[in-house]
């Protein structure tokens, strides 16, 4: 058996020309795991309403952040894979969720290089069925259809190893040297409540209710806001920050459904009309620079602060390329080469 990796993120348009966009979020919010509604309200919503409204506006703001070498989250996932594979000894390959870079794509790579084993690592650090879940069901369809010959392994979420809570915390901490700030939010990406619900294999530990997320429950494994607050919580005990000082938030909702709350927008306009003048903020739901966090929050966000009275806003870089962080995902690639081959 030779072994491989498959690092896959989200995914980005071609360019942030509207035509490219809307084919994009066309790909992407008809996945029955982003918007999981049966398939023809989900066209209906999607293809009738969305992609006639929104194209516009989203290739905007992807206008804004757009660099020279192309998609910020795609050149910085190219970066990762060019440095991981500098420090690992088996081939890495590196495919988006969505868009041109696909995934069949990527297992095709390791396949022309004679690969049969290969880890798959989701770049998020939580799970959710919009991220996680949604690699994973694909892979498999085509593995099955293309590669038979491949056998899977998955690396699990990490986002309570302390590897990455050392590498977060210490980034956070690098980021906000020398600088004032008397809050620091930790901005997720939201997901529906619902979500949570159909992925609690307990069918009936997450309640909602502010209390299931800190009571033990074997619903964590697959539980995007347990595991989000988790994070919020660990790093919050590295820093030894005090209670009061930093609060979880969730971004980017989607529709009038129920997402995870607080929202963000929210939280920053109340912290602003509530007297804070200095606030800073991570989002540790990417691993990746990208258009929710250099957009929304460090673009968006800080308008919606400014025009409350606050007047810093500090945006703490996703981990990108930071020498600790390949250092990381590098011994746990040859952590798992160095096994030996398990067949499930």
């Amino acid at each position: 058996m030779k072994k491989g990796v498959l690092m896959v993120n989200l995914g980005s348009p071609d360019s942030p020309n509207p035509k490219d966009v809307k084919k994009y979020l066309d790909e992407f919010l008809m996945d029955e795991r982003v918007i999981d509604l049966p398939y023809i309200l989900r066209a209906i919503l999607v293809k009738g309403i969305v992609l006639n409204t929104r194209p516009k506006k989203s290739a905007e703001a992807y206008g804004k952040i757009w660099w020279e070498e192309g998609s910020p989250l795609i050149v910085l996932s190219e970066r990762l894979q060019e440095k991981i594979d500098e420090f690992t000894s088996v081939p890495i390959a590196l495919a988006m969720r969505y868009g041109s870079m696909s995934i069949e794509k990527g297992l095709q790579e390791l396949n022309d290089k004679g690969v049969d084993e290969v880890l798959i690592i989701p770049l998020y650090p939580q799970f959710a069925m919009a991220t996680t879940e949604t690699i994973l069901v694909l892979a498999e369809e085509l593995r099955k259809e293309h590669f038979p010959h491949m056998s899977f392994t998955t690396m699990p979420p990490f986002y309570n190893h302390p590897d990455y809570i050392r590498v977060l915390s210490e980034s956070i901490k690098e980021s906000l040297e020398g600088k004032e700030y008397e809050h620091l939010l930790f901005s997720y990406h939201g997901v529906p409540k619902r979500h949570i619900r159909k992925s609690d294999i307990t069918k009936s530990h997450c309640k909602m209710d502010g209390k299931c997320c800190a009571t033990p429950s074997p619903a964590h494994e697959f539980c995007y806001s347990h595991q989000c607050k988790e994070v919020t919580r660990l790093v919050g005990e590295y820093l030894e920050m005090e209670d009061g000082t930093y609060s979880t938030s969730f971004q980017s909702r989607l529709g009038f459904d129920p997402w995870l709350t607080p929202y963000t927008d929210r939280t920053i306009e109340k912290m602003g009309l509530g007297g804070t003048k200095k606030m800073a903020i991570v989002t540790p739901a990417f691993v990746s620079d990208c258009l929710e966090t250099l957009e929304e929050i460090a673009m968006e966000g800080e308008e919606i602060f400014h025009e409350v009275n606050g007047e810093e806003f500090h945006v703490i870089p996703c981990l990108n390329t930071r020498a600790d962080w390949v250092k990381v995902l590098s011994r746990w690639i040859d952590e798992w080469a160095m096994q030996e081959h398990v067949t499930s």
